[in-house]
């Protein structure tokens, strides 16, 4: 058996950013893509939140990632089945039919990133021991932002230069997509030579629960799970609406209450301005919790991770196109989610402590993801309804459920501290 956190420092990087990039793609990236190709801001809402169902599905079949072959295995068949995915979309998108047949590529990369998830999450359970869990937890979450950032900036910017060079919406974002494909090619071939065999299919079968309903059980069974459950559910409620809604408001016209901004310049916006400071937030994230412990900062994390929703809202009610006012508020808005997030990911660690940890942190994800679904689901119509302004001040005020539940859940104080004696 190799010895635990063995490369760390190569494999958590990639296999993150790896995690990272589907996920951007299926649900961000896709919005943008959706709306450039005129689809409208309810279907768009709808069609793209229904794509996090293999998210909340995923503890369904997450025994089979803990009882078959290894979560290194896993996640390589997974990464490449994506891979696959996204050039189906590519080669779709210039079809009478491009919207359901995008749609259920979409749904394959979504089911094959949600298992991914599964497994890579497992693998870094499995290969680092508690305090280098809690060291890499930032960045883990900043090579997962960063992968979102790569999407929701470079990928989105590639598919505004083409637009403008092409003339033609349809031609460059399949162009795009294809070139997302062989990105996560690329990746699927560095996870297989970065990351050390931890595990043999002897392992899995001795560790194995002896059945799914164990499983479940025992998630169900810890101490304080409802509150727990519904602090997961609450925890982005309102970034769940924001960021659905976030790029059909600075691409809509003013006329339409957004901010007239092409696709090039959201692109440009989100891949230069947001990476530094998203790094930034989320390795320092990380940094504070190994070092203070996870309750010392879960309510300024909270905070962080929403108080930048305001800017949206001045943005809105304003009406301010300034570059500068626009770049401020992604600024802030990354940073505040790399910073936030970092306790969110150490507090689901927390939660899928004990046996089957791959299978109870895979339940966990799949009640946050379900917090993330359905509000996501209703923002197009929320946006409709409230228009722009009124949708934005309604996300912040969304942040408030978290906040009065945190008062509730119980974990130990100093969870995720480094300690001064080394447990390698």
């Amino acid at each position: 058996m190799i010895k635990k956190d063995k490369g760390a420092w190569v494999w958590v990087p990639i296999l993150y950013f790896t995690q990272g990039l589907p996920y951007v793609l299926v649900v961000t990236v896709s919005v943008i893509m959706y709306k450039k190709l005129g689809v409208s801001n309810e279907d768009i809402g709808l069609y793209t939140s229904l794509l996090y169902l293999p998210w909340v599905l995923k503890p369904l079949w997450s025994p089979f990632v803990d009882l078959k072959s290894t979560k290194r295995k896993w996640f390589l068949v997974m990464q490449l089945l994506i891979a696959i995915a996204l050039l189906g979309v590519g080669l779709t998108l210039p079809t009478n039919m491009f919207f359901t047949t995008t749609l259920a590529c979409f749904w394959m990369a979504a089911f094959a990133s949600a298992t991914n998830d599964i497994a890579s999450d497992g693998y870094y359970m499995l290969g680092l021991t508690e305090k280098k869990q809690s060291f890499f937890v930032g960045m883990r979450s900043t090579f997962y932002r960063l992968a979102m950032v790569t999407g929701e900036g470079l990928i989105v910017v590639l598919a505004g230069f083409l637009e403008n060079k092409y003339g033609d919406n349809s031609k460059a974002w399949s162009i795009t997509m294809t070139a997302a494909a062989f990105l996560m090619l690329l990746l699927t071939v560095s996870n297989f030579f970065a990351t050390p065999k931890y595990e043999t299919s002897g392992d899995v079968l001795l560790e194995k629960p002896k059945s799914f309903l164990e499983v479940f059980k025992s998630f169900f069974d810890k101490p304080n799970i409802g509150i727990a459950l519904a602090f997961i559910l609450t925890y982005r409620l309102g970034e769940s609406q924001l960021v659905k809604m976030a790029a059909p408001f600075l691409l809509d016209s003013p006329e339409q209450g957004g901010l007239g901004y092409s696709t090039e310049q959201l692109g440009t916006i989100f891949g230069t301005a947001g990476v530094i400071m998203l790094s930034i937030g989320g390795i320092l994230g990380g940094i504070l919790i190994s070092r203070d412990g996870l309750k010392k900062w879960m309510f300024p994390m909270i905070l962080s991770l929403n108080l930048p929703n305001i800017l949206y809202a001045i943005l809105a009610i304003t009406k301010t196109t300034s570059i500068i006012a626009v770049t401020a508020t992604v600024v802030f808005e990354k940073f505040g989610y790399g910073f936030g997030f970092a306790a969110f990911l150490m507090y689901l660690i927390y939660v899928a402590e004990g046996k089957s940890k791959t299978s109870h942190y895979a339940i966990a994800t799949g009640f946050m993801a379900l917090g993330m679904m359905l509000p996501g689901m209703i923002s197009g119509y929320m946006q409709e309804w409230l228009g722009y302004g009124g949708f934005f001040v309604w996300v912040v005020i969304a942040a408030l459920p978290a906040v009065f539940l945190m008062k509730f859940i119980k974990y130990p104080a100093d969870f995720g501290k480094k300690t001064k004696a080394s447990d390698d």
